[in-house]
């Protein structure tokens, strides 16, 4: 077993076709559980993979620091270690050098090897840009505090063409799998970015893990009559990195059992190498996937922009992750944390005024109104204008205490 890599087109970096995300590292008594996250972590590293991913709010803020540890004794020299710079603490231009700065005393280290400004949309760039990022970057990369600048993304096309085109960046991070070809960025975006030159790191190929756990009988039906035998994870994670635009994809591997298959995966997953019949099939489950949703939303964006500010298409997308799959806590945390303005721009259903607007665009014709009505009950109910402000300022009070 060996791993493959592949090269950052702007520095010629060579990255491991797998990356190591730290968002959902084993736990222990509520809290990382450090002895054996460091094992995971080492054991990865030791079997080729060199692309670490974290960020601020990771584990309540304990990844940063975890990972730090987890570095020692010349695991640090051996990756490249990527974080990210969260645009919700940023209020002044002042505070993207003193966060960094904390960051770097966290990790343990004098340098960040990709740097990202994380969970960009339309609105959070302009707030970025107008509070001067680019400037901050570039002066981070002089001071040799960065060495590479990206962003991740979780806004429609529009704006990811937008921000590509903003900054010399040398990648960007979107979230890509099989039910999301043609959410946000999607496959239009992956390739837009690949064009101009950037590397393409993919998060959430398994959608947080439901595309590889418990998976829908009617959906493993499909695998099982597949010539070769591979689970759900590897059939999702082989189409991802079917894509030579393609460059890391990351997973959250907190069992032992994860990484010994992704490994085991990224082991033969050269760009073009499942064949016609494959493909096929992968096809085939997508569409029993989406038989499977509650709302048939492609996610095609001509809905978007909402005059009232929804975010039609990703509301649709929890909705049907709600419906689909487990973990429905979970769901509704994300839900709240990604539409609610807690990690960006406040994009949650109940902000529907009912104009009527998207239902004229929506080439499939659905009654977008009552659907955005179902999922507002879903995940916010009467308490949502208490409940998201509440946890805005637990949530912000935390990450302060971080970052000082």
């Amino acid at each position: 077993m060996h791993m493959l890599y592949r090269t950052v087109p702007k520095t010629g970096d060579r990255l491991s076709i797998l990356g190591f995300g730290c968002m959902r590292l084993p736990k222990k008594g509520g809290k990382i559980d450090v002895e054996r996250a460091t094992r995971q972590v080492r054991i990865a590293i030791d079997r080729g993979v060199n692309y670490i991913d974290t960020a601020v709010p990771y584990h309540n803020g304990e990844s940063e620091p975890f990972l730090g540890q987890a570095l020692a004794d010349g695991y640090r020299e051996k990756v490249f270690l990527a974080t990210k710079l969260p645009p919700w603490q940023v209020h002044r231009p002042e505070d993207m050098d003193r966060i960094l700065d904390a960051q770097l005393e966290r990790l343990r280290t004098d340098h960040i090897d990709y740097y990202l400004v994380h969970s960009l949309d339309a609105r959070s760039w302009e707030k970025m840009d107008g509070l001067g990022v680019r400037e901050f970057l570039d002066r981070a990369k002089a001071e040799g505090k960065i060495v590479n600048a990206g962003f991740s993304f979780h806004g429609d096309l529009a704006a990811f063409r937008e921000i590509v085109g903003a900054y010399p960046w040398e990648f960007c991070q979107i979230q890509y799998n099989i039910l999301d070809e043609h959410n946000q960025a999607g496959t239009e975006g992956l390739r837009y970015a690949s064009e101009r030159g950037l590397a393409v790191i993919i998060m959430e190929p398994l959608r947080g893990g439901r595309l590889a756990r418990r998976v829908p009988t009617a959906v493993q039906a499909i695998y099982d009559q597949a010539e070769i035998e591979r689970t759900p994870a590897a059939w999702a994670l082989r189409w991802v990195w079917d894509h030579p635009e393609v460059t890391v994809v990351l997973s959250g591997m907190n069992e032992e059992a994860h990484i010994d298959e992704n490994l085991a995966t990224a082991d033969a997953a050269l760009p073009g190498s499942l064949d016609p019949e494959e493909h096929a099939l992968i096809d085939r489950v997508k569409e029993t996937y989406r038989a499977l949703m509650q709302v048939d939303c492609t996610g095609c964006n001509y809905c978007m922009p909402c005059p009232a500010g929804v975010n039609i298409p990703e509301c649709f997308s929890f909705y049907n992750n709600y419906h689909m799959f487990e973990n429905r806590t979970e769901t509704k945390i994300m839900y709240l944390g990604r539409l609610g303005g807690i990690l960006g721009t406040e994009a949650y259903a109940g902000l529907c005024r009912s104009c009527g607007k998207c239902e004229k665009a929506c080439p499939q014709h659905l009654p977008i109104r009552d659907l955005i009505g179902d999922v507002s009950r879903t995940f916010e109910g009467r308490t949502m204008k208490i409940k998201v402000p509440l946890m805005k300022v637990a949530f912000s009070l935390a990450q302060r205490r971080l970052i000082r």
